[in-house]
């Protein structure tokens, strides 16, 4: 057998001819929009790398990449095709990136930038596409900075929570607001340890590790308020650690001991934590398929969303 009949041409193993058009499409109008929206994906990027709270980000667009290469194979089967009521979609992200830039608002300005991505994938590649990278398109929301907003919230909570357990542990405290007097010293919940890192960090795996892993909804719901309340809960009892370590050991040698941990230590150990006890529950086999091209195709929905024309009857 000659060898060109053995293996097929590597451009048609990669990209079937139905996908070549579209995805060229698509990446012309990516580059285009990125353009157009520079300012904000220049400033998250600044944010995902200088800012601690959003390193994190760093691993959302591979994460983004594996997940669409782990749908390749079914997706691959589907048909492209333009979709025109996704027009609707991309006017909705280009409205609130021009509100956000017009009010400054970088949230508003950066989730319309991020909108636009999702929906020229919506316009060029069409309903079914859309179903079959839904996942990856909303975990998009993911690359934006977001969680500052909820800071004064999370430190009132810590603070609430770590003079609770000072006063069970029989340590007298006085609470005013976000500082704690004790009989060694005073301290204060600062913006930096209100947990805010770990907890957008932790529902980032967190939803990522719910899709992947749980088949049920019901699961998966119960895992996402794990993530939300463990992060929470293990602060306080970090931010109530050094107050009682300090009680013996003197204010400077508890500070040190929670520079030491407060940093990804402790969100690994707290990542670890809910994973350990979750590993028990999980319901969906790694061998499973992400997606299913003929159900996609066979769906009564997407063929009315697709407006597929019905077939004549010879």
């Amino acid at each position: 057998m000659p060898p060109e009949a053995a293996l097929p041409p590597l451009r048609t193993a990669l990209m079937p001819e139905a996908w070549r058009r579209p995805a060229l499409q698509l990446a012309l109008g990516w580059a285009v929009l990125l353009l157009l929206t520079w300012a904000d994906w220049s400033e998250m990027a600044r944010q995902w790398w200088d800012a601690s709270t959003y390193n994190h980000i760093l691993l959302v667009p591979p994460i983004i990449a594996w997940l669409v290469q782990q749908r390749w194979p079914e997706l691959s089967k589907l048909a492209p095709q333009p979709w025109w009521p996704g027009l609707v979609l991309l006017a909705g992200g280009l409205l609130g990136w021009l509100a956000g830039s017009v009010l400054g608002i970088n949230t508003f300005s950066q989730l319309g930038a991020v909108v636009l991505l999702q929906a020229a994938v919506a316009v060029l590649l069409g309903p079914r596409v859309v179903a079959g990278l839904l996942f990856p398109l909303a975990y998009m929301f993911f690359l934006v900075p977001f969680g500052d907003e909820i800071v004064p919230a999370l430190q009132a909570i810590t603070a609430e929570m770590a003079v609770a357990l000072t006063h069970a542990s029989g340590v007298p405290a006085v609470i005013d607001g976000v500082f704690i007097d004790t009989p060694v010293g005073l301290f204060e919940v600062a913006e930096a340890c209100s947990g805010v890192k770990f907890l957008v960090a932790m529902v980032a795996l967190g939803t990522l590790v719910a899709h992947l892993c749980f088949a049920s909804w019901k699961r998966r719901a119960l895992f996402m308020a794990a993530a939300v309340v463990v992060p929470v809960l293990a602060n306080g009892v970090r931010a109530w650690g050094t107050i009682y370590i300090a009680q013996s050991q003197g204010v400077e040698f508890a500070a040190g001991i929670d520079h030491i941990v407060y940093g990804w230590i402790f969100f690994a150990v707290v990542m670890a934590m809910v994973l350990g006890v979750s590993w028990r529950f999980f319901d969906r086999s790694p061998d499973d398929a992400l997606i299913d091209a003929a159900a996609l195709e066979a769906s009564p929905l997407l063929a009315r969303l697709a407006m597929d024309r019905p077939a004549r009857v010879p």
